[in-house]
């Protein structure tokens, strides 16, 4: 029996209280409304941070979107959604590095955006600042490649894959295969300016290959 006024009470105490003319009643108009605690600064950077890494992720699912697709309109649009997110992210990576300054991923990230929105001379920068509050940052090294690529400094380009090849062969070989891809675009377009470092490039691809194969891992993927 007791236990059944327990149940009797739990279900009257978790029933809504009703008014007659209102429904469910509020909470009294008299009740003050209690502040919620500012956030400090370390967590409203936190805070920004996650977004914009939400932002970017989202931004190049449409931009990958936008490589697939073969009908312009689609093509078009997502390239458009891909650049609001990416911009959204600039600005959230932006407020970051305002209220961390010494977060070199935050830098990274912001470099990262600024490079995809077509700013690379403000990449670059924030890509510095990256490497110079955490030197031989792999990540930084190879986005700060990429920027340099697509500024046609092909010698500091190939500075960053070599500095990844010795230490970091997984994202020299992500920096490598966005060289190839980028090269097969501009040589498409007529750009005669690229021909030597693609040369440069298809030269690396064969050293590269060839390295791998000497690796367990490579040697075995050969006799599949």
């Amino acid at each position: 029996m007791r236990k059944a006024i327990y149940i009797v009470l739990a279900a009257v105490l978790a029933a809504p209280a009703w008014s007659a003319s209102t429904g469910p009643s509020s909470m009294p108009s008299s009740m003050p409304n209690v502040p919620e605690r500012e956030m400090t600064p370390e967590e409203k950077a936190k805070s920004a941070f996650n977004s914009g890494v939400r932002a970017v992720n989202k931004a190049d699912k449409y931009a990958a979107n936008a490589d697939k697709a073969s009908d312009d309109r689609k093509k078009d649009k997502a390239a458009k959604e891909a650049n609001e997110r990416y911009a959204e992210a600039r600005g959230k990576f932006e407020q970051v590095v305002q209220l961390a300054p010494a977060m070199p991923e935050a830098w990274n990230y912001l470099g990262y955006t600024r490079r995809k929105l077509g700013d690379y001379d403000a990449a670059l920068a924030a890509y510095d600042k990256a490497l110079s509050l955490k030197p031989s940052f792999p990540e930084a090294i190879e986005y700060r490649g990429e920027a340099y690529m697509r500024m046609k400094r092909f010698d500091d380009a190939k500075a960053a894959y070599l500095d990844l090849f010795s230490g970091n062969r997984k994202l020299a070989d992500k920096l490598l295969g966005s060289m190839k891809s980028w090269v097969d675009t501009q040589q498409k377009a007529g750009d005669a300016g690229v021909e030597d470092f693609a040369k440069w490039v298809q030269e690396r691809s064969q050293i590269a290959g060839q390295t791998a194969a000497l690796t367990r891992a490579g040697a075995g993927s050969s006799w599949r």
